[in-house]
């Protein structure tokens, strides 16, 4: 199945996909990264990401939380 991208509304990204393929590859490395981890914080990140995409951050700032590595 295929959703909007919550991102440019434009395009859309298949289901588990959290952005459409070109949003995706405009987040920062490390912030794809800390996205595909699944852990404890994964909703949090998740929710972060969402956070900023409804404040209008930029693709290319928005970083969530344990976007470090750590």
């Amino acid at each position: 199945m295929m959703h909007p991208c919550p991102s440019c509304r434009a395009r859309l990204r298949a289901t588990g996909q959290y952005l459409c393929p070109s949003c995706w590859s405009s987040l920062p490395t490390a912030t794809r990264r800390a996205l595909r981890r699944r852990d404890g914080a994964a909703l949090a990140r998740l929710r972060d990401l969402h956070g900023q995409l409804d404040r209008g951050v930029p693709l290319t700032e928005i970083t969530v939380t344990g976007a470090d590595g750590g």
